[in-house]
């Protein structure tokens, strides 16, 4: 891991969200140099289900060897980030170093982002970002070091990073943009650059989106700590720059990067906006024994479409189970996996489960067919499923073919846009226990 050089002593660091995750991370590298650190961020009481309040970060700084400044802090309010600014200046002296952490995620589509969240987004990532930049800019210009990080990815023009959650990118890419705008308005006066993981962090949102398990495929928020220090400790001259964090510490003269993983020798998932090949990281991850999740979190529930009731079961009777699947003489890849599915559906599947998810496929075997895990003993087949629509999966035939014998994991297929869902998100999650169960059979 990076070494602290000590370069960072007396410096004053405005880290914005910096009571927990990789905005603490930063503050703690700094601190142990002997730097200042205001910690702007919202949590003033403990949170109910995340750790970590400013003022515990502030005795975590403090015991790290630096000099802690907790300011609540929302960064959509510009009263309270004036307030702390004056406060960081009036109590250290000025600013030296601004650390634009602060974020809002939701990764949901287009008619699935409720237009408060889109509001949160933008304000928070984007607006926020531009109004703490501009309040702080005056100190910073009067700093040997003036410096600004953010915490954005380079802007990758793919579609593939716009189609499945659109308003959180372009809010994520408002920050990037005031790396390019900055950067050159301010270069000599101030530095402006950009830092992005290789891999998925393990943090508090990391748990929440990731789903059971998501820890292992991740790095520790050390890794970022250490390349944002790389960075604040270059001259002015380094500016417009967008980092990834392995690419810089092996430029650094770092070779073993173990230290930074969870579990080290677990293969890891990649980050957001960096394109790799999903389908040769998959078998990779598979062949380490890695089991990549779905993303959780509620989204709006998704209407059922017009089609015939088949609400009655027909066909075979198993164990006392009426399991219903409309092409039982069909052939072909997509209609041979459903009749394993059918047959590995039992009571447990149905009652731990509860969920009827609706799959739209297109190529050959292309159409309608449907798993449903929730009324009376569970049916599975082609066509429209019976009652409400909790989940929709849009694929290839060949992708759903390969995704439920594992040969493609879930979070890969859908980063990579091969799979598109939609509906509730903790329901997709459970399906992947029965992928689970048929993988071995198919």
């Amino acid at each position: 891991m990076l070494p602290n050089t000590g370069r960072l002593a007396g410096c004053t660091l405005f880290i914005t969200g910096a009571s927990r995750g990789i905005g603490k991370a930063i503050a703690l590298k700094a601190a142990k140099d002997g730097a200042n650190i205001v910690i702007a961020a919202k949590t003033g009481v403990p949170h109910r289900t995340l750790p970590g309040t400013i003022y515990t970060a502030a005795e975590e700084i403090e015991a790290a060897g630096g000099k802690a400044l907790p300011c609540i802090v929302n960064v959509r309010e510009e009263d309270q980030i004036t307030e702390a600014v004056d406060q960081a200046v009036q109590k250290f002296g000025g600013i030296d170093i601004l650390v634009n952490n602060a974020s809002a995620i939701s990764l949901t589509g287009t008619l699935e982002t409720p237009t408060k969240k889109v509001d949160l987004m933008m304000s928070a990532n984007t607006r926020g970002t531009y109004l703490t930049s501009k309040i702080c800019l005056p100190h910073l210009k009067k700093s040997k070091i003036g410096h600004i990080l953010n915490i954005s990815p380079p802007i990758n023009l793919n579609p593939v990073w716009f189609k499945n959650h659109c308003a959180y990118t372009i809010s994520k890419y408002g920050m990037s943009m005031c790396v390019l705008g900055m950067a050159e308005e301010f270069r000599g006066e101030v530095a402006v650059n950009a830092l992005w993981p290789q891999t998925a962090i393990y943090t508090s949102a990391m748990d929440m989106l990731g789903g059971a398990g998501v820890e292992k495929q991740c790095r520790k928020t050390d890794i970022l700590a250490d390349a944002a220090y790389c960075i604040l400790t270059k001259p002015k001259s380094f500016t417009g720059n967008f980092v990834i964090d392995e690419i810089l510490l092996r430029e650094e003269g770092i070779k073993n990067f173990d230290p930074y993983a969870v579990a080290p020798g677990h293969p890891l998932l990649p980050d957001f906006f960096l394109d790799v090949d999903p389908d040769t990281l998959a078998m990779k991850m598979e062949a380490q024994g890695a089991s990549p999740t779905f993303k959780e979190g509620k989204m709006q529930d998704v209407p059922k479409r017009d089609g015939p009731d088949k609400t009655k079961p027909d066909g075979p009777e198993r164990t006392g189970l009426h399991v219903h699947f409309a092409s039982e003489n069909a052939t072909g890849p997509v209609a041979n996996t459903f009749k394993i599915i059918k047959g590995a559906i039992n009571e447990d599947v149905v009652k731990s489960t509860q969920g009827v998810y609706r799959f739209e496929l297109s190529g050959e075997e292309g159409g309608t067919w449907y798993i449903d895990l929730r009324n009376k003993g569970g049916s599975a087949g082609s066509g429209e499923p019976p009652g409400k629509v909790d989940v929709i999966m849009s694929m290839s035939s060949s992708d759903f073919v390969k995704m439920f014998s594992g040969k493609l994991k879930p979070t890969m297929a859908f980063m990579s846009g091969k799979l598109t869902i939609k509906g509730d998100m903790a329901l997709a999650i459970k399906l992947e226990k029965l992928m689970g169960q048929l993988n071995a059979k198919l």
